[in-house]
């Protein structure tokens, strides 16, 4: 069995998605105090491995973790070798099953989306299937795909769920063009400075089967509110 070792980028990331959580819910009354060092990396991890599993919708018994986590510890594991590939082999399975369902669905509500979508009025899709609408035109040259652009936007599913927000962050964005998803090329590539539009990209468009974080799924239809603020001189 292939062992996992946790870099120091791996548990710093650990211990912000501890931060993030702890914003959004109240920490448990009960449970060891959190001083410093050891006991709050220790804890950030158990909290990556909780959020990983809540994502995916996967039951995860936190009293068998605990001990597999003191056993191992211990260097007396409970199960075999055999036993234990066979485990990790069942999780794989059902992650696999879990994503393939995901997948189904969100291509599934997309479609749906989109279709409706299409005919409303002020949308336009392109050939390629991108879809937008314009909430304000810009003055000036388009951008091409190699240039770089500094932007304002908010991207959200197409439940409104928000996933990414320069606006939330105070601070936009600079990119060449060319090094974000197919949507963003294809679209902003319409705008002119000034301008917004509202971007429905399907999600051959965008992360496809593989999704993105925590919050984008495989198969995701995605919504962008993109405000061009400028194109960069070329250097």
């Amino acid at each position: 069995m292939k062992r996992i070792s946790l870099a120091p980028a791996a548990i710093a990331l650990a211990l912000f998605a501890c931060a993030a959580l702890a914003e959004e819910e109240k920490p448990a009354a009960e449970g060891p105090e959190l001083k410093g060092g050891a006991e709050q990396w220790s804890y950030a991890i158990g909290v990556q491995i909780g959020s990983d599993f809540k994502r995916t919708g996967m039951a995860l018994d936190a009293e068998a973790l605990k001990a597999g986590i003191l056993d191992a510890l211990a260097g007396k594991p409970r199960l075999s070798q055999k036993d234990l590939a066979a485990a990790m082999m069942k999780l794989r399975m059902e992650g696999q099953r879990k994503m393939s369902e995901a997948a189904g669905n969100n291509e599934k509500a997309g479609k749906e989306f989109l279709a409706g979508n299409a005919i409303k009025e002020g949308v336009t899709t392109t050939k390629s299937g991108l879809q937008y609408e314009v909430m304000k035109e810009g003055e000036g040259a388009n951008p091409v795909a190699t240039d770089t652009v500094k932007v304002h936007y908010r991207g959200t599913l197409i439940d409104g769920t928000e996933f990414d927000s320069s606006y939330s962050r105070g601070q936009p964005a600079t990119f060449p063009l060319n090094g974000v998803i197919p949507g963003w090329t294809e679209g902003v590539q319409l705008m002119k400075p000034g301008a917004k539009y509202r971007f429905f990209v399907p999600s051959g468009l965008a992360y496809g089967a593989r999704g993105a974080g925590k919050v984008i799924g495989p198969n995701a239809t995605l919504i962008f509110e993109v405000e061009l603020l400028a194109i960069e001189e070329k250097k």
